[in-house]
């Protein structure tokens, strides 16, 4: 058995203290593939927290250019002195991953920086697919190159779902700084704009709105859900079993979602995680 190396218990640190159900979700995969799976959700979990280390948005284009710098083979100096970096490096060497993909998450990821509203449901499902459904799919070509091509549809619905529950999640706090993820055209449909979501008042259009937003969320997942998914990729799916409970608590909750905490209890997450692995469905 190989011991891990000091930058791949780095990356498995840093998923335990910033994303946790993905840290468990490694466990659950192969341990020879474990190193690149965390590389890639530690790079995730680190660009898609910028907004939360930064108070304007320019420090935050530039932590985004440091990556960008990375992938396109212009690191800083002391960027290989960084434990993700050097492990996310490897990972792309040892997968033949594609940096372009990579490069494009990090791309959509500076829509998070700013308060602008996707203009409609194609926009959010752009971001998505750019976030969300690409790392799936990273993660599948680290399990089976081969595979992962089969589970391509799979990953690209299994992650909207995802996103969009990660929204609903953050829905709380994203309306603390001014943002609204819920695109212009599901606002409309329920008679709402950005401001009037922001201001919370109106209960019965705001309910109506996250009932929209969950609803194609849920029809996402479905789609996901009907796709045959070979079982060496499935690790990949892993962290998608959790959207479902989260969707159906937001669709109960309602205009309440402003106030209350939606996320199933650490066991249940955990739970969940471990059935799935066994069951190969989510």
């Amino acid at each position: 058995m190989t011991e891990p190396t000091a930058e791949q218990d780095a990356c498995l640190t840093m998923l335990r203290e910033t994303d946790r159900d993905r840290y468990l979700a490694c466990l659950l995969a192969p341990q020879d593939k474990r190193p690149a799976l965390a590389a890639l959700y530690a790079f995730n979990a680190e660009i898609a927290r910028i907004r939360d280390l930064v108070r304007e948005p320019l420090p935050g284009e530039v932590r985004m250019q440091w990556w960008r710098d990375l992938l396109e083979g212009n690191p800083h100096g002391e960027s290989l002195a960084n434990p993700v970096a050097a492990s996310l490096l490897n990972a792309i060497a040892t997968h033949s991953l594609p940096r372009q993909t990579l490069i494009n998450m990090i791309e959509a990821r500076v829509f998070d920086l700013y308060d602008d509203v996707f203009e409609d449901r194609n926009a959010l499902e752009g971001y998505a697919g750019e976030t969300a459904s690409a790392l799936i799919q990273l993660a599948s070509i680290v399990l089976s190159s081969d595979d992962a091509k089969t589970s391509a549809e799979a990953a690209g619905h299994a992650g909207v779902a995802q996103a969009m529950a990660g929204m609903l999640l953050l829905m709380p706090l994203h309306r603390r700084r001014g943002q609204v993820y819920v695109p212009l055209d599901m606002l409309s449909a329920a008679g709402l704009d950005r401001e009037t979501f922001l201001e919370g008042k109106d209960v019965a259009k705001i309910t109506v709105a996250i009932e929209i937003f969950s609803g194609h969320a849920l029809s996402h997942l479905e789609k996901a859900r009907k796709v045959q998914i070979p079982k060496t990729v499935f690790p990949a799916f892993l962290p998608v079993s959790l959207a479902g409970r989260v969707i159906a608590n937001a669709r109960r909750a309602g205009a309440g979602l402003f106030e209350k905490d939606i996320q199933p209890s650490q066991l249940a997450r955990q739970w969940q995680l471990a059935k799935a692995s066994f069951s190969k469905r989510f």
